[in-house]
């Protein structure tokens, strides 16, 4: 019972971590949380689903989601938040202004989707089972596809780990989010790697919804919850980590799934604000935040 409770919370915690990961790359860039993110990576899985009904093939699907949900994270940089940051930099609402605009930009994207698609719950099919695995006469509440959602969640986070800690972009990365005026004089592009860093979001954001959206349903809100739990495991992490952000929704997934098996789904997220509020009373920035950060 404890490893198949263990499991799930790995898988839990694995989307978790992708959503946590989406709202830190766009929050180191922009010190914004970006409350449209569960909006963007809902609209991508739509894409990803519609794709796989034309082609039949989840495989297909999958990959395309993920390039919408980049293409989707870069639009939304240059044709919505650099346009208001660079009209709200002053005046007593300057501060909540595109944190209210994300708030609304759900709202259109939810609105949209419902449009073209409708509200009814669509069901985004996956070749892999969803019967938990079988070794004698024991079956485990772990099936193929929460293996894939946990290896394509790995694949996820190693990329952005290899990228991020031995590539030039990454380093552009790190500069821009940091000292965006230093790495400005040094050559780099800031406006534009921040776009990356967007780009990046969407796709993270778009993998957690096109690999979960099989084991439920897919609506204009299936993905908010999901949302929460990222944004709580990114506070709990620290917003400015992504370190932070993997370690906290691995926490907050292994902690939801033990808390549902042995105590009952009633208290899950109750208990998970808690540990949010405890976090931040002994350490507002995190556990893995950074002790002086810039403003951009």
């Amino acid at each position: 019972m404890f490893i198949d409770t263990l499991l799930i919370g790995i898988s839990s915690g694995a989307i978790y971590s992708l959503m946590a990961l989406a709202l830190v790359l766009v929050w180191r860039s922009t010190r914004v949380v970006n409350f449209a993110q569960s909006g963007q990576a809902v609209l991508s899985t739509y894409i990803g689903y519609e794709i796989s009904v034309q082609t039949h093939n989840y495989w297909i699907s999958l990959p395309l989601a993920i390039l919408a949900g980049a293409i989707l994270g870069s639009l939304v940089d240059l044709l919505f938040m650099r346009l208001l940051i660079g009209r709200a930099k002053s005046g007593p609402i300057a501060e909540i202004a595109p944190v209210i605009a994300t708030l609304g930009l759900l709202g259109l994207i939810q609105s949209l989707i419902g449009l073209i698609w409708g509200n009814a719950f669509l069901h985004y099919a996956s070749p892999l089972s969803g019967k938990g695995f079988t070794f004698g006469s024991h079956t485990i509440p772990f099936s193929p596809q929460n293996l894939f959602i946990v290896i394509a969640s790995a694949a996820v986070l190693a990329i952005f780990g290899i990228v991020f800690k031995f590539t030039d972009l990454g380093l552009a990365l790190r500069a821009a989010s940091f000292q965006p005026e230093i790495a400005q004089l040094a050559g780099i592009r800031v406006s534009r790697v921040r776009n990356i860093g967007w780009s990046f979001a969407g796709a993270a954001g778009a993998v957690a919804g096109a690999a979960i959206t099989p084991t439920s349903t897919l609506s204009p809100n299936s993905l908010d919850l999901l949302f929460v739990s990222g944004f709580i495991a990114a506070v709990i992490g620290g917003l400015d980590s992504l370190v932070g952000a993997v370690i906290g929704g691995l926490v907050l997934g292994i902690g939801f799934s033990f808390i549902l098996q042995y105590i009952g789904g009633s208290v899950t997220f109750l208990v998970g604000f808690i540990i949010l509020m405890v976090v931040l009373l002994i350490r507002p920035r995190g556990i893995f935040g950074h002790k002086v950060s810039r403003r951009a």
